[in-house]
């Protein structure tokens, strides 16, 4: 039985004062969890209209009121009226952007490695993402893994370790592609559009997504996949330059067109995040590793047929 003299649950003097150790895990979940600021102790509603306050007593009249005597008028300068203003010219998108793209590209272009990607990576100061992340996500798996998956951004988890996809999610692929035999040490290679985690886990910005989109096309393009999966609508729409959603553009074989030239098969299908959150969509997500493993097997036929040829 509590104490009747104690303060209530809504008290903050109710609360006993922290350890020190409580108290810096706390505020690491916090920033884990994308807190940013501060709020009041208490929740305020917003939506309870304010209260009606109450009408000022009339004046009282006058016991005798005297007549009022006509003033002449006296004209009215008369007011200019504002200017109307002026047409706003909207920006250009790579204006607005600036010069960040433009650098990424050169640096991209630039390295005739993945290791010499990865160091310009993370040599590049031109995403202000890198400033609040904690690591650089650059890849995960097999180097020359015929298969290739290119998320969104990485996590929380994945921000922590610097690897992609090694949280719930990534946990949920790796069980996705082992059903079909495959597997990030022995056959797939992994990695995703930003190397660097937006705060809060937030939907990346047009600006982040241009900046950070030479790297992965370069990426894709050195790694010389023979098959691309694109993992979530943002990942597929951002590569393939398309305006569908995720749901229009999976389960279909389309051209991914590298910066040289070349063309890759290229397969979107639902992030794991999503089916997480939407298990019904798992047996669309089933349909396409089944065509992924189909395409796989003709892939592994050709280069096998070609080896024998030679």
């Amino acid at each position: 039985m509590s104490d009747p003299t104690s303060s209530g649950p809504g008290d903050p003097s109710a609360a006993p004062p922290l350890d020190r150790a409580v108290a810096r895990a706390l505020l690491a979940w916090y920033v884990d969890a994308g807190v940013t600021e501060a709020v009041l102790d208490s929740p305020v509603d917003r939506l309870r209209p304010p209260p009606e306050r109450a009408a000022p007593p009339a004046a009282a009249r006058p016991a005798t009121p005297r007549p009022a005597t006509p003033r002449p008028e006296t004209p009215r300068p008369e007011t200019p009226r504002p200017a109307a203003p002026r047409p706003v010219t909207p920006m250009a998108p790579e204006a607005q952007i600036g010069d960040a793209p433009r650098a990424a590209r050169d640096a991209a272009q630039a390295a005739p490695t993945l290791e010499a990607l990865k160091a310009a990576i993370e040599a590049f100061e031109g995403c202000p993402l890198k400033i609040t992340a904690t690591n650089t996500v650059f890849a995960d798996g097999v180097v020359g893994a015929p298969l290739m998956f290119v998320g969104e951004a990485p996590g929380a988890d994945e921000d922590r370790e610097g690897k992609p996809f090694v949280g719930v999610s990534g946990q949920l692929l790796d069980r996705m592609l082992a059903s079909i035999g495959v597997s990030r040490t022995e056959n797939a290679y992994i990695s995703n559009i930003l190397p660097w985690r937006p705060p809060g886990n937030r939907p990346p910005t047009t600006a982040e997504m241009a900046t950070c989109l030479p790297f992965i096309q370069r990426h894709i393009e050195l790694a010389a996949p023979r098959i691309l999966i694109l993992v979530g609508g943002t990942s597929a729409k951002a590569l393939l330059d398309r305006k569908e959603g995720i749901t229009r553009l999976r389960g279909k074989w389309l051209d991914w067109h590298t910066p040289s030239g070349g063309v890759i098969p290229a397969l979107a299908t639902y992030h794991p995040a999503f089916l997480l959150r939407s298990p019904s969509q798992k047996a669309n997500a089933w349909k396409d590793l089944l065509a992924l493993k189909q395409m796989a097997g003709e892939v592994a036929a050709g280069m096998s047929a070609g080896s024998d040829a030679s």
